[in-house]
């Protein structure tokens, strides 16, 4: 049974939902009920229960090869992980972007940390950020004024208490970083030059030229590197979290994670869990996230019973660079799309179509200045009625030493493939950019597992409704790492390490006993129905959307992800193995199908989330939506944890 709670019309409603066989059913609600002793006047995020929505089912996209999972999948080792390849710690972070070096340096103080990174520290999410941190740093700038924007650009369906938090703490997250030896942009007055991007009404993007979350990364990571009590392990993989079930609640005891340059696994245990994985940009074809952005993070927390939140609100930025546009085109395909930032149309920059007509006004009155959601569907939009590939960003009427100084990355990135930015428009086309949704986490970064706490893109505190106002990222990501430092220590001291712990969990194996031959066949196929995936959803689930399209995308992930699984046990593969590419594939194919159960079960068009059947606004329907923990009876390899649950009470 799981408590809801709705939010309509301003009126605070209360329900009961039950999960009856596979599929949860309609809300029942009922008059006057109480939940974790909260008030009515105080119940939000941060009391642990969520403001309802609509909910779709317990098991996603029922495998249609649940018979084959039982007969490969129930393999069962006895092995454990071998001595001094346990790790133990007070706190283990999961990513290295602003999120967790931030509450990383902070917790440092109080106890031991492990920083737990799939690739190099510095490859996040957070070193692709180019626009900047918005924050109220301007007096003609208010509090409220940024708090409007962000609710505007969100639908309306952003938590305001958690906007008012994040909008007023803000600036004092800018004033630490700059204490901590970030350098961002002056302007003639010594005082910070202050950008505007779209959705904002005042200059208040504060920013280190067209590479700002570099800046931010460059000074977090050197005060990390610096300090004794954290520990970095770079090419480390995060598998699946360690859970214990105490009494109805799931507790969190830490990770394991596959080492990809030694091929070991390596188990990390800890009295706290801060989850700062990042987005899930490459469940897409197109994106202007790194290769790591799998999400790794959302898959764990929801195999591990978290709940999950708002995934159907993905948002495609505007304006990446077309490469099918450039002069000299790229010689092999990119990794991730390079992204043109918000402040080039901020600045002045306009879109034409290839006819050299400016399109945005006949969209929207804010024109170029327009929210992402706006700005995107007006391109795709052109794109779809003049069957073209493309349109151009134009900022070649501002000063040339005005252009070249606020965007020397881009001018540099153009130049490459022969385009000068300061004469020439640039080819821009939208691409998967930020994932608004993802694990629900309270006021201070508390998610529904016990001793589990998120921040940065992976979480969704309720900032962002149905659209990110931009340069919100880098704040929310500030901020709440803040905020999760308090309750986080007072949980460590609350608790205790326990020695023998690591051996309650089976572990992952490492499938050398399948050889270079099958291995090198199931990694062939694994890219391949990869690929297969990002070309379902970027084709049935973009950024114009159908219930018809949806219910086909569903179908077509629900038999890839089938044959994938058959092939891969078929060949040998065991519940308990483990690979990185086939452990990114499973998280992929979990958080596709979360983004398409959390679509399907919106009947209405909001911020990111347009439907052409649902066209409009339903003031009825402007309420989270929630996807809660699913049986770990059934499902498929990418929705169960690859250790068994133990039965044990929890370990405080």
């Amino acid at each position: 049974m799981a408590a809801s709670i709705a939010y309509v019309g301003g009126h605070l409603q209360y329900g009961v939902n039950f999960c009856m066989g596979q599929s949860y059913k309609q809300a029942i609600w009922v008059p006057s009920v109480t939940f974790n002793g909260c008030l009515q006047r105080e119940l939000s995020w941060s009391c642990g229960v969520s403001k309802f929505l609509q909910i779709r089912k317990c098991n996603l996209f029922q495998s249609r090869t649940n018979e084959n999972w039982k007969s490969f999948g129930t393999v069962i080792t006895s092995a454990y992980l071998r001595d001094g390849s346990t790790k133990y710690f007070d706190f283990a972070v999961i990513g290295s972007g602003v999120a967790g070096l931030r509450y990383a340096l902070e917790v440092a103080k109080h106890g031991s940390v492990a920083i737990i990174t799939k690739a190099e520290p510095h490859e996040s999410n957070t070193n692709y950020a180019q626009g900047g941190v918005s924050a109220v740093l301007c007096p003609s700038d208010s509090v409220e004024s940024h708090m409007q924007d962000t609710i505007v650009a969100g639908a309306y369906l952003c938590d305001e208490e958690t906007v008012k938090v994040v909008c007023t703490e803000g600036p004092d997250r800018i004033r630490e970083l700059t204490a901590m030896g970030a350098s961002f942009d002056h302007g003639d007055d010594g005082n910070l030059h202050l950008a505007r991007e779209g959705g904002h009404s005042h200059h208040r993007i504060v920013h280190a030229a067209d590479m700002t979350g570099r800046e931010i990364e460059r000074a977090l990571l050197e005060a990390v590197v610096n300090d004794p009590n954290i520990s970095v392990f770079k090419h480390h993989f995060a598998i699946d979290l360690l859970t214990s079930q105490d009494g109805s609640d799931t507790v969190c005891h830490g990770i394991d994670a596959l080492n990809t340059e030694t091929q070991e696994v390596v188990r990390f245990i800890s009295k706290v869990t801060l989850l700062a994985s990042g987005g899930a940009g490459h469940i897409y074809p197109s994106t202007t996230n790194p290769l790591v952005a799998t999400g790794d993070g959302m898959a764990m927390a929801h195999r591990a019973q978290a709940v999950i939140s708002n995934m159907e609100f993905v948002q495609f930025h505007p304006t990446a660079l077309a490469d099918e546009g450039l002069p000299i085109k790229p010689k092999k395909t990119r990794e991730n799309s390079f992204l043109i930032t918000e402040a080039v149309r901020g600045d002045g920059g306009i879109l034409y179509n290839l006819s050299m007509e400016r399109f945005m006004p006949l969209y929207d009155e804010r024109a170029e200045l327009a929210p992402r959601d706006v700005v995107a569907r007006s391109i795709d939009d052109q794109l779809k009625k003049r069957n073209e590939k493309y349109v151009l960003l134009d900022i070649s009427h501002k000063p040339r030493e005005k252009i070249l100084s606020h965007f020397p990355n881009i001018a540099n990135e153009c130049l490459q493939h022969g385009l000068d930015i300061t004469q020439q428009p640039i080819p821009v086309v939208p691409a998967a950019h930020y994932m608004c949704g993802g694990v629900r986490a309270g006021l201070q970064g508390e998610t529904d597992v016990h001793g589990l706490y998120a921040a940065g893109e992976v979480a969704c505190t309720g900032l962002h409704g149905a659209n990110r106002l931009a340069s919100n990222s880098l704040l929310e990501a500030l901020v709440f790492a803040r905020r999760a430092v308090q309750p986080s220590i007072n949980h460590m001291k609350s608790s205790s390490l326990d020695l023998s712990a690591s051996s309650l969990w089976t572990c992952p194996l490492v499938p050398k006993s399948l050889g270079s031959d099958v291995m090198h066949k199931i990694l062939r196929i694994t890219k391949e129905v990869r690929k297969e995936l990002q070309s379902i959803m970027w084709k049935y689930v973009g950024i114009v959307r159908s219930t018809s399209r949806l219910q086909e995308a569903e179908q077509k992930i629900g038999k890839l992800e089938a044959k994938w699984e058959t092939y891969l046990f078929e060949h040998g593969w065991q519940q308990t193995m483990v690979a990185l590419e086939a452990c990114e594939m499973r998280n992929l194919f979990c958080c596709a199908k979360l983004v398409v159960s959390s679509a399907l079960a919106r009947h209405e068009s909001r911020g990111l989330h347009y439907m052409t059947d649902f066209p409009h606004l339903e003031e009825s329907k402007r309420l989270p939506t929630v996807i809660f923990p699913s049986s770990h009876t059934t499902g498929t390899w990418s929705s169960r944890q690859l250790h068994q649950q133990p039965i044990v009470n929890s370990m405080v």
